[in-house]
């Protein structure tokens, strides 16, 4: 059986905004097995980044709990998470602004290195090998951010990630700012990582062809709450839920002579801040019955081995 590496429990997270409150992550529940890559897409402002920051304790959550490795992580302070910064990881979404432009590549690398008390022969050795990794050369380290392309830079932060041997990666949207022949080369990179490594990772996009490519199970997320989660294959060939087929709908073609019809929501996204009664999808949904999907907020559950759905009129 494989190992849980990580387990969300209940996981909400509010923010306050002019005396009312935005519920961006709302009860999420969901586990990461060891060696998986487990992909989060949503419409833009569903939660996604929020939950992976949540995960990451860049952000304190209201309710839940974060257990990495069987030690409940959710309440630690910031010193006492020091210790945990080192198995987990994140790749940022702009690899411009995730390095400091005062430095050299070299100083910024060097400088994870000694938060992570590598002495410098050990630093200069791996970052040396972990350049070659990620089809760098050396010649990058007196450079600044401002004289390498997004890929080169994209390629680094994977490296910088990598100093400290993370047991796992949050990857947030990683490949959406750069060129798509940019992108094939990151993600091969990505799955080379796990497949070399063992990484276990958490990536998220809103980019389906990506996610179908590379993750082993995915969660569609809308308005902070998972509607549907189940292994790649079985969502993108068995999808249920009507906002996952509307979302799946609009992936680009595999085959040019495929015949799939486009579904159109209706409708705008509702209110984070003011959620509609029952489930919070019903004001798109084409399949809303009265009394049944504005009655009272539809919990997710299996309907398949492995297959999680949040509808009421699916069982």
């Amino acid at each position: 059986m494989s190992e849980t590496l990580i387990e969300i429990k209940n996981l909400t997270k509010n923010f306050s905004v002019n005396k009312k409150i935005l519920h961006a992550v709302d009860d999420v529940s969901l586990s990461i097995e060891k060696g998986c890559i487990f992909g989060i897409v949503g419409e833009s402002g569903c939660g996604k980044t929020t939950l992976g920051q949540c995960i990451m304790r860049l952000l304190d959550v209201t309710k839940g709990d974060i257990v990495f490795n069987g030690k409940n992580m959710t309440h630690l302070n910031q010193r006492q998470m020091k210790e945990y910064r080192q198995y987990m990881q994140m790749v940022f979404q702009n690899p411009y602004s995730s390095f400091n432009p005062k430095m050299t590549i070299g100083q910024a690398l060097r400088e994870v290195c000694t938060v992570y008390k590598i002495s410098k022969g050990d630093a200069d050795e791996k970052i040396k090998k972990l350049l070659q990794y990620v089809g760098l050369n050396d010649d990058v380290l007196p450079r600044h951010v401002s004289e390498l392309s997004g890929g080169q830079l994209q390629r680094l932060a994977i490296a910088r990630a990598l100093i400290p041997d993370p047991h796992f990666i949050m990857a947030d949207e990683p490949t959406s700012s750069l060129d798509v022949s940019i992108q094939a080369q990151i993600l091969n990179l990505i799955m080379d990582l796990r497949e070399k490594l063992g990484l276990t990772m958490m990536f998220i996009s809103h980019e389906l062809t990506v996610v179908e490519h590379i993750c082993d199970v995915v969660a569609v997320m809308y308005l902070g709450r998972i509607v549907e989660m189940a292994p790649t294959e079985k969502l993108f060939s068995e999808v249920l839920h009507p906002y996952s087929k509307a979302l799946i709908s609009a992936k680009p073609k595999d085959d040019p002579s495929q015949n799939i019809e486009r579904i159109i929501l209706e409708g705008d996204v509702p209110d984070a801040m003011d959620l509609p009664n029952g489930c919070r999808f019903s004001p798109r949904c084409p399949n809303y019955q009265k009394g049944v999907c504005d009655g009272k907020e539809p919990q997710l559950h299996e309907v398949s081995p492995g297959h999680f759905v949040s509808c009421h009129l699916i069982n």
